[in-house]
């Protein structure tokens, strides 16, 4: 089983990313940040992956998918986490237990500087494979996207996405690019068993 987790700063467009891949409403969305209050899961059922990636079930695996309260306020850089110490944890406890994390970023706000902190920890610290998309593109000019993945390529040091949930743009590359990291983790994971 592959468990992916969804984080990003609150608003970002999480829960309904979440609800776009299952295919279903198993997450809250709304225009009010902070409507995820903790971890939700949902069970994505069992997936085809691209021929090329080297998978060793057979090129299907099952997948939970966890969306996860919004970490930070994206419009107020300096005021930190806007959840609990107690809450933070437990999101931290539950995204330590995924083997893909997939980062969102707001088009129209940026890489938020905590998040950039928390994506390095994940990545250095925990070894987690991270997707990181930039979500919204379709509320901002071209210009302004490109000037973003910029950023973001030197910030991550990873080239993200550029995807919109109102008009499907990137959802396509994003699910196949969850898969190809999902079957990297699942051929070390097959490989450490053995």
């Amino acid at each position: 089983m592959i468990k992916v987790a969804v984080i990003g700063a609150e608003n970002v467009g999480k829960s309904t990313f979440v609800n776009v891949i299952l295919g279903k409403r198993v997450s809250e969305a709304s225009e009010t940040p902070g409507t995820t209050k903790g971890v939700v899961k949902g069970y994505m059922g069992r997936m085809s992956a691209p021929k090329y990636v080297k998978n060793p079930v057979g090129g299907v695996d099952d997948f939970v998918i966890v969306d996860t309260a919004g970490l930070f306020n994206p419009e107020h850089e300096l005021r930190g986490r806007v959840l609990s110490e107690e809450r933070f944890k437990r999101i931290l406890d539950e995204i330590e237990g995924c083997d893909v994390v997939v980062h969102m970023v707001d088009a129209q706000h940026g890489l938020h500087r905590g998040m950039e902190k928390l994506h390095h920890v994940l990545k250095f610290r925990y070894g987690k494979p991270i997707v990181v998309v930039i979500n919204k593109v379709d509320l901002v000019d071209r210009t302004r996207a490109m000037e973003l993945t910029d950023v973001v390529r030197k910030r991550l040091d990873t080239k993200p996405i550029l995807m919109s949930l109102l008009t499907g743009e990137g959802v396509d590359r994003a699910i196949e690019e969850i898969l190809k990291v999902a079957g990297y983790v699942s051929s070390a994971r097959a490989y450490n068993r053995t």
